[in-house]
């Protein structure tokens, strides 16, 4: 009876077996790393590419986005042109006080005009917003940098 003896009973296990867990934590983990740089993207548009460097920042810009329809987003939220600089301003209100001017970047779409985006950014700069730099997304080539570029440009992230 394989060593037991007359009336022995078996004892309750009190030792939790933590392998299932570790091995589904680890699953998670894999979907949650290859899914989170999807969810990143915003308003889908086709930036022009650019060989310039990316800026370092200190805070979250505030991202302006022209589709390729000519439609304005502040951030993914879609918003007329009229009400643009309105709505920075309340953004801009609601900053902490004395902290710098948050950056924004306009985004455009490749396919669209450039008097459009053009016109986003004279109405950012006419509401009074200073920190305004047009986005193109980064291309591998290492080209020569200009000594002094016309506007700073970042890329976009992935």
């Amino acid at each position: 009876m394989g060593g037991r003896g007359p009336g022995r009973r078996y004892k309750p296990m009190a030792e939790i077996n933590v392998t299932p867990f570790v091995d589904v934590m680890l699953v998670l983990l894999i979907i949650f790393m290859v899914a989170a740089p999807m969810m990143t993207s915003g308003v889908p548009v086709d930036l022009p590419r650019t060989s310039a460097q990316p800026l370092n920042q200190e805070q979250e810009p505030l991202t302006i986005t022209v589709d390729p329809q000519g439609r304005i987003f502040l951030q993914e939220t879609e918003v007329p042109l009229e009400g643009l600089v309105a709505q920075l301003q309340a953004i801009a209100r609601n900053q902490q006080p004395g902290a710098p001017e948050r950056r924004i970047f306009v985004r455009g779409d490749r396919a669209i005009s450039y008097g459009r985006v053009m016109e986003v950014m004279g109405t950012i700069s006419a509401g009074g917003f200073t920190r305004v730099a047009l986005l193109a997304e980064q291309t591998n080539a290492t080209a020569p940098r200009p000594a002094q570029p016309a506007q700073p440009q970042r890329p976009q992230p992935r």
